[in-house]
């Protein structure tokens, strides 16, 4: 006698003891985009462009043009894949806890919407730089610093909820028994951090930035251990002493 199931509701995102391993990678191959175009766009080019003074940023805008698209194109897929990210989170984790996976998410898509801004304003000051009669006053250099000082303050505000959306996503990872436990205190730990970092940095010089980078490094041990982890084994199977929340 053979069963069929094909009609079965979310027979492929979950089953009876909740999310599958596939729903779990998928999560994963999205949180590693999210890393990785992070790290291209925030880490590589974005201190590539930004020179030494606003005149040279000018030049490197206005001058490389394929270049300045990619960059501002990182900053999109950063936004694309935190979404994604987002989503996914809330799949995986909603049949654990509920209340969790919603903060999760809506965190998550804060972060996406204050990269978006940033990449707004990054887009906004390459048109000045090719353009400039865009500026007030003519004056494109002061024009472009302004507008890529007010990017870098979407990504330092937004720090606020790059930490939180790690704070219930630990909180799971730490009592569901689906994930190590001292990884969701890492992630506890890392979100605190983060958002301290954001109150610490708000204006700039004030606290040294090797303090406000050290606050929220646990955070960035925490993410690529949940990257390698959901990648790799996905999610535990689940035991009857693991504890589902609603």
């Amino acid at each position: 006698m053979s069963i069929t199931t094909a009609h079965a509701p979310d027979a492929v995102a979950t089953t009876a003891h909740g999310p599958t391993r596939r729903t779990a990678r998928v999560t994963g191959v999205w949180y590693l985009g999210l890393a990785v175009t992070g790290m291209l766009g925030f880490l590589v080019l974005r201190p590539a462009f930004h020179a030494e003074d606003w005149d040279s940023t000018v030049d490197n805008l206005a001058h490389f043009p394929s270049r300045t698209l990619v960059f501002v194109a990182l900053e999109l897929a950063i936004v694309l894949t935190q979404a994604l990210a987002s989503v996914y989170f809330y799949k995986l984790l909603r049949p654990l806890n509920a209340a969790a996976a919603w903060a999760v998410a809506v965190f998550g898509m804060v972060n996406a919407v204050a990269i978006m801004g940033s990449a707004a304003t990054l887009s906004v000051a390459a048109s000045v730089a090719s353009d400039a009669t865009l500026a007030p006053g003519g004056d494109v250099a002061a024009t472009v610093g302004l507008l890529w000082t007010i990017a870098d303050a979407w990504w330092a505000v937004g720090a606020v909820f790059f930490g939180l959306w790690l704070i219930p996503m630990g909180h799971v990872a730490r009592s569901s028994g689906r994930f190590p436990v001292a990884l969701g205190w890492v992630l506890l730990v890392g979100g605190v951090g983060y958002v301290a970092s954001a109150f610490l940095g708000a204006v700039p010089g004030v606290v040294p930035s090797g303090i406000v980078g050290a606050v929220s490094m646990p955070a960035t041990v925490g993410e690529l251990w949940m990257i390698g982890y959901l990648l790799s084994i996905g999610i535990r199977p689940r035991t009857p002493d693991a504890g589902v929340a609603r």
